[in-house]
């Protein structure tokens, strides 16, 4: 079992990163980007035994997209208000990337989340579209109709991302 448990460590230090930027691409907010990683391999862990000699990779991030969208369905309702902001961990060599690329993911948070799921899952990721059903637990033709209105709601938000309207907007 602690050969099990190294491994396991091994595979949460290789991976943490990624799911966290998938994390962070999914939703758009360290914190909750923290919380989705988190707790996508709090709910790896005790499969371990069983998925570690399998996909898992895989495991892990539809385990990631269905903990975001199951977030999404129930309108976030599991956050509460606090009298001061938690401090935020530093992810400064991140930030340095996020930053060039800022006006794109504005745009991909305006995307709705199942849309903006097929989108990481099919273009970041780069998963067949078999796959992606998998994950989403659909049809492979509703993963195609939510990629493209995904590309076409992102387009959209993307030109009107640059407007004076949407900085205003941003900005209050």
């Amino acid at each position: 079992m602690a050969g099990s448990d190294e491994d396991f460590a091994d595979f949460y230090a290789a991976r943490f990163d990624g799911a966290l930027r998938t994390a962070y691409a999914l939703c758009g907010d360290w914190v909750e980007a923290e919380e989705l990683a988190q707790g996508s391999f709090v709910r790896l862990y005790p499969k371990w035994s069983r998925v570690a000699g399998g996909n898992a990779d895989g495991y892990l991030r539809t385990t990631l997209v269905r903990l975001f969208l199951d977030a999404r369905r129930r309108g976030r309702a599991k956050e509460h208000l606090v009298a001061e902001t938690p401090e935020r961990s530093d992810h400064s060599r991140d930030l340095a990337r996020v930053d060039e690329q800022q006006s794109l993911l504005a745009a991909l948070q305006d995307v709705p989340p199942r849309q903006r799921a097929t989108l990481v899952l099919r273009i970041v990721h780069d998963l067949p579209v078999e796959q992606v059903a998998q994950v989403l637990r659909c049809s492979a033709g509703t993963v195609k109709s939510q990629l493209s209105r995904g590309i076409q709601a992102l387009r959209a938000a993307y030109r009107d991302a640059d407007t004076p309207e949407r900085s205003v907007r941003d900005v209050g």
